[in-house]
């Protein structure tokens, strides 16, 4: 496989823009798939269900992923996935609100991991509602070699747990969640591709996913929303797995972290008011 560094650089600066509205149905579909109340106040993820790429399904490659080289470049390592990213919220997104993304390819980098060859794109977003700029997001897209369940799993928990909350995780929670985010990656809601195909042992959480559990956590343990978070993904989360939403203070910030009852932790994020 060659490995073109200098080609995908040439995305860097690549843009797209697009809209989307906060509907009633939105707000209806999110509250039920998260198991929470309806209101005109959106949630503080759910810029993540709004105007997704809307690729034909006759453009989605075998992983359910759209075909690569239109804003993603068209790296050829085979697995791609959210390694993680970072918000800053300036406003909440109110029902009848018309959303705009303005998306850029801010940079492309190789390295070599535990897990072999990675590169990592980022993405740098800004998010606008009717009253101004809502949100600024970094998106950090990770390609990898073929091989779902080899890398071994991350240490646990640096922090002792100040607050702590049962997670709940389903096989009907992952499908919703990939429907309302548009998400056609199959190791989400197609067991037999995820275990016979990339050699997980089970149906993977999404890291966006696991973010919202863990910025409403947040927001729940503070008595107010974050104004920035970051999160990272350190270890698959399995649909199986049970897990607890953690957090710790951590000077004027908190520290979150999803943690399996194993001792694992599958995403690490922080959080400053």
């Amino acid at each position: 496989m060659t490995l073109d560094i200098d080609h995908w650089r040439g995305w860097i600066g690549r843009s797209e823009t697009a809209e989307d509205v906060v509907t009633p149905r939105l707000l209806r579909d999110y509250a039920a798939t998260m198991d929470a109340e309806i209101s005109d106040t959106a949630s503080l993820a759910l810029h993540w269900c709004l105007a997704p790429p809307a690729m034909p399904t006759s453009a989605l490659g075998p992983d359910g992923h759209p075909e690569r080289g239109l804003l993603l470049p068209p790296v050829p390592l085979p697995r791609r996935m959210w390694a993680g990213g970072a918000l800053t919220l300036h406003d909440r997104l109110r029902l009848g609100d018309v959303v705009r993304r303005e998306s850029r390819i801010a940079d492309v980098v190789v390295k070599e991991g535990r897990s072999g060859t990675l590169c990592f794109v980022t993405l740098e977003h800004e998010i606008f509602s009717p009253r101004g700029l809502a949100i600024s997001e970094r998106q950090d897209v990770v390609y990898r070699d073929a091989g779902g369940a080899s890398a071994p799993p991350a240490p646990a928990a640096s922090h002792e747990a100040d607050w702590e909350e049962e997670g709940k995780s389903s096989t009907a929670l992952l499908f919703r969640y990939s429907a309302l985010t548009f998400n056609g990656h199959r190791i989400h809601y197609d067991r037999p591709y995820a275990v016979e195909v990339e050699n997980y042992p089970g149906l993977l959480v999404h890291g966006p996913l696991q973010a919202t559990w863990l910025l409403e956590f947040a927001a729940k343990v503070w008595g107010a929303a974050p104004r920035a978070f970051s999160f990272r993904g350190v270890s698959p989360l399995y649909d199986f797995a049970a897990f607890k939403l953690r957090g710790a203070q951590d000077g004027a910030g908190a520290k979150i972290w999803v943690e399996t009852t194993d001792g694992v932790v599958t995403t690490e994020d922080s959080a400053s008011w």
